[in-house]
């Protein structure tokens, strides 16, 4: 059975953090983890608060492609868990509405000045493929 994107958002709805890999200036894949901050209703955005002065922002600032994946632990009956690989865009964004559309009071642990924060910045990345494996069904969905 080929998924959806509606039926995917569904698996990895309670799947938070995940890895964010980037293209390092040297060439290098770089790879660091990363909260959704429980944004979690899949529909092919992923948003990321960050700080700007990060080699990940300069490493997305100078190539915005960019990979994520989320794994997601069997379940209690012993059903596979998921895996998910996207492929997608990043883009960074500095509009306080925004952030204040995805914020959510745990980030105050890591951001103490909330949307207020000096330096803060939202990494939103557009998946262009999501290729999936869930131990019984793998496909790709093309996301536009």
């Amino acid at each position: 059975m080929t998924l959806t994107l509606p039926d995917l958002a569904k698996k990895m709805e309670k799947i938070d953090f995940c890895m964010m890999l980037t293209k390092s200036g040297e060439g290098a894949i770089a790879s660091r983890p990363m909260s959704n901050n429980g944004d979690v209703a899949y529909d092919g955005d992923s948003f990321f608060f960050s700080y700007e002065d990060t080699n990940k922002i300069r490493q997305i600032t100078a190539d915005p492609t960019v990979s994520l994946t989320f794994t997601a632990p069997p379940s209690l009956l012993g059903k596979p868990g998921i895996f998910v690989a996207v492929e997608g865009r990043a883009s960074l964004i500095a509009d306080r509405a925004v952030f204040e559309a995805h914020w959510v009071k745990d980030l105050d642990r890591w951001f103490p000045q909330g949307v207020d924060t000096p330096g803060i910045i939202l990494i939103k990345v557009h998946a262009d493929a999501v290729h999936y494996w869930d131990g019984e069904d793998n496909g790709t969905i093309r996301v536009q």
